[in-house]
């Protein structure tokens, strides 16, 4: 059999067997839609939940066809090759969707003659024929892990690459038609041994969630060139060809889905609409709503008076009184300031020692200015701070400028517009007692309302 008949025969029988497998398929998951919904149900599998969640071990035997030559081409010693016999027995962990690492051991035999030869010998040689055994390690890439088409996973396409080591012992026929077993340069005839590199495709087939069928194809490269019994002396180097079918089982609890078949499209569908987490966005929702009705509520100022219905401890008061912080009418007294009638509301601000934060004592007085300011809008008012004598004279100055703007930041934050409200600062000039007692220092750490 030559090279091209080799391609096309192998060409063939792949196409027939992914066929057959396609058909299998497309039967079982178009017939069969609740039993393969109710086998990826019965698992907890959460997307992004681990690997714990799966089968992951798998034990598969297979048996086929080799030949001393690979589909890809390359030189052979002798001109004509048959095919034989090859089993095999792999073991895999499946480390994720689309990897994992596999060990295989194999048998077997390759064949070959120099029929095509004059007089049907070549190099001394009429065929040869050599018994292997071989142990590798390879990475296993599934090229198909998600199916838009059904739940679960049918069809797996996946390719192979590893290394690993070849024993033979090749028996030749001579030209004149003896048999010889291939020597070591010692003159001992134990198996060869030399590294071998694994390249392979192949399909799986779905059985069941345990058992799959492999059909696939190997090319095996070894790192010598007397896998036949002779060396030519050309720089390359003898290769095989594995063809086989196998069934694989994967170990573990029903309970758990097998992590070859599972479709991540699914699972993360069924994740996003499951029950319970659609109840549990639900009630989030709900929360949410209640959340946004008490912060209407707090919003919520029935007679427009500034203070909202919650805290209002006064409702209903007439439009345009000015309430204080409570909601309630303040009173009207009047006090002069700067040679100005003003409302009690502007009476001085006091201040604790060398501080510029306002007492909490302060905030009803503060809450009537604000009042009376945001309902007569062409009213301006200058802060003047003050301070007593203690500490430094630029000290002062700068500690009664804080204080004009503590209280200026309270009555912009009420309500009241920046650009009505000017600040000025005196430091411990113009004190209003003596500052030789504590008593006058008290009244001196002051901001003064000045109406403009």
């Amino acid at each position: 059999m030559n090279y091209s008949t080799l391609k096309k025969t192998v060409a063939l029988s792949v196409a027939s067997l992914m066929a057959v497998g396609m058909v299998k398929a497309q039967t079982s998951t178009t017939t069969t839609t609740d039993t393969t919904k109710m086998s990826s149900g019965t698992t907890t599998a959460k997307v992004f939940g681990g690997r714990g969640q799966y089968n992951t071990f798998s034990l598969g035997i297979n048996g086929g066809v080799t030949a001393p030559v690979v589909a890809t081409g390359g030189s052979n010693d002798y001109t004509n090759w048959k095919t034989s016999y090859g089993y095999g027995a792999s073991l895999r962990w499946q480390v994720a969707h689309s990897f994992g690492i596999q060990g295989d051991f194999h048998g077997g035999k390759v064949k070959g003659t120099n029929e095509d030869a004059l007089n049907g010998i070549r190099d001394d040689r009429q065929s040869f024929d050599t018994k292997f055994y071989s142990g590798t390690l390879s990475g296993v890439v599934n090229v198909a892990t998600i199916d838009y088409l059904r739940r679960k996973n049918a069809i797996n396409f996946f390719v192979t690459a590893g290394a690993g080591l070849v024993w033979y012992n090749p028996t030749m026929v001579l030209g004149n038609g003896t048999d010889f077993v291939y020597q070591n340069a010692d003159g001992s005839n134990h198996y060869v041994k030399s590294l071998v590199i694994p390249v392979g495709v192949g399909v799986k087939f779905r059985l069941a969630d345990s058992w799959a069928l492999n059909l696939g194809y190997t090319e095996n490269f070894t790192d010598d060139d007397i896998l036949d019994g002779l060396n030519r002396g050309y720089p390359s180097k003898d290769k095989y060809s594995y063809g086989y079918a196998g069934l694989e089982y994967t170990f573990g609890p029903k309970s758990k889905a097998n992590l070859d078949w599972v479709n991540p499209v699914a699972m993360m569908y069924d994740e996003l609409y499951d029950a319970a987490l659609r109840q549990e966005v639900e009630a989030l929702k709900g929360r949410v709503s209640n959340v946004e009705n008490a912060v209407n509520d707090l919003k919520k100022d029935s007679d427009g008076d500034g203070v909202s219905d919650q805290f209002d401890k006064c409702p209903n008061t007439p439009a345009g009184t000015v309430v204080d912080g409570a909601g309630c009418p303040l009173k009207k007294d009047t006090v002069t300031v700067g040679g100005a009638a003003a409302p009690a509301a502007y009476t001085n601000i006091q201040f604790d020692f060398d501080s510029s934060v306002l007492r909490t004592s302060s905030y009803p007085t503060l809450d009537a200015v604000s009042a009376d300011l945001r309902s007569n809008t062409a009213k301006t008012v200058e802060l003047d701070g003050f301070a007593s004598s203690e500490g430094t004279a630029a000290h002062n100055m700068r500690l009664s400028k804080d204080r004009a703007n503590s209280v200026k930041t309270y009555l912009v934050n009420s309500g009241v517009e920046a650009r009505r409200l000017k600040v000025k600062a005196f430091g411990e000039t113009k004190p209003i007692a003596d500052n030789s007692t504590e008593e006058g220092r008290v009244q001196n750490r002051r901001v003064e309302f000045s109406q403009k």
